[in-house]
């Protein structure tokens, strides 16, 4: 599915008495109380600056962008910050929403109890930060599952966040309007690709006389159900060359329509990935022995020695894989499935060099809340 992404902006919201305002209207009172787990990067990201209207953000307001997805659970706090935003507090933690998704159609209780820890720590943060104005999105297995509206009931009754499920072309709309700041201006355009574990969303801009040409495509086919169909531990040549095929075979239709692969030819396109695909090649490349992401976000990568460093994964054992500090256990049988959906990429639009992203959605998000008037 393609579409035109232009002028995509998030609902506004508005504040209420001791009550937030998720972006669409609808109020939710998250509960305190829970201790802070998994991966918190408050002060790690520096302000970014903003189109459109960033005065439309009251000085005081706190500002919160929440992304489920089918593995990740991630939270952003922010405060505006001249034209730019200050992040104050942040949340990542694996869940595995999406596990045993594709073979069953429906959320196990297990991912979903996960899940609900998780988003309960997201919620007493924003209570403990004061959030004025927030926006909670869900993704590709609550889009996918046959109880994911079961599993929103839920959600609202143990943390009082109403999720909402968004489309797949307003994913892409987010993960394109996050990595922006990261464009090189010189280059008219800018393809960009986010290896999500339930699906993988491309945006494709291009820069013409008339302003800015977007468009997108997703495809079902992420980490979690790769991994899940072909395995997670050794692969053979034979094993990784087969992803990479089914990959890029989904990839064409989107080539014929927009020519990509001629302007990547001319030197026209710049190559943004934004997934922990790309940001863990970063730290292995980087030979981090823990993730830093000021080391990670912006850098760039060499596509045919990234490309080299999957194979060298995918030839490692499960254990191999999770002993590096920069992929560990919870990414150890992902990572590979990863590799391979980027190498299909990267064949389908040759760029001599990649730039990783560690951001996207949720900046998205906050962008979209700072630019718009209560």
């Amino acid at each position: 599915m393609t579409t035109g992404l232009e002028g995509h902006r998030s609902t506004p919201s508005r504040r209420r008495t001791r009550r937030l305002d998720n972006g669409r209207g609808e109020g939710a009172t998250p509960r305190d109380g829970a201790a802070a787990q998994g991966t918190a990067d408050e002060g790690a990201y520096p302000g970014v600056r903003v189109s459109g209207r960033p005065d439309a953000a009251r000085s005081g307001d706190v500002l919160a962008a929440l992304d489920l997805g089918t593995n990740n659970c991630r939270l952003l706090v922010a405060r505006p910050d001249g034209r730019g935003f200050k992040v104050i507090d942040a949340f990542s933690r694996i869940v595995r929403l999406g596990q045993g998704l594709s073979q069953s159609g429906q959320l196990t209780e297990d991912a979903i109890q996960r899940t609900i820890e998780a988003l309960v720590i997201c919620a007493a943060k924003m209570d403990r930060r004061r959030v004025t104005r927030f926006r909670a999105v869900a993704t590709e297995a609550c889009r996918r599952a046959g109880n994911g509206g079961d599993f929103l009931k839920r959600v609202v009754e143990r943390t009082g966040l109403a999720l909402e499920v968004i489309t797949t072309e307003e994913e892409a709309a987010l993960a394109l309007a996050g990595c922006r700041p990261l464009f090189d201006p010189g280059i008219p355009g800018a393809l960009v690709f986010d290896i999500g574990g339930g699906s993988t969303e491309i945006a494709w801009q291009q820069t013409v006389p008339e302003g800015l040409r977007v468009a997108a495509v997703s495809m079902p086919i992420g980490v979690v159900t790769l991994a899940e169909r072909f395995g997670g531990d050794r692969f053979t040549d034979d094993g990784y060359e087969e992803m990479i095929a089914e990959v890029g075979g989904r990839l064409q239709a989107f080539e014929r329509q927009h020519g990509i692969a001629a302007a990547a030819a001319a030197g026209q396109v710049q190559l943004v990935g934004t997934s922990g695909t790309v940001t863990t090649l970063a730290g292995v490349k980087l030979e981090l022995t823990r993730y830093k992401r000021d080391r990670v976000d912006g850098f760039f990568l060499d596509v045919p020695e990234t490309l080299a460093i999957g194979r060298r994964l995918a030839a490692m054992d499960f254990e191999e894989r999770a002993a590096h500090p920069c992929i560990g256990r919870e990414r150890a049988d992902l990572v590979v499935a990863g590799c391979a959906i980027l190498e299909a990429i990267c064949r389908a639009w040759p760029v001599p060099r990649l730039r990783v992203a560690d951001r996207g959605v949720r900046e998205g998000i906050l962008f979209g809340l700072m630019t718009q008037r209560s």
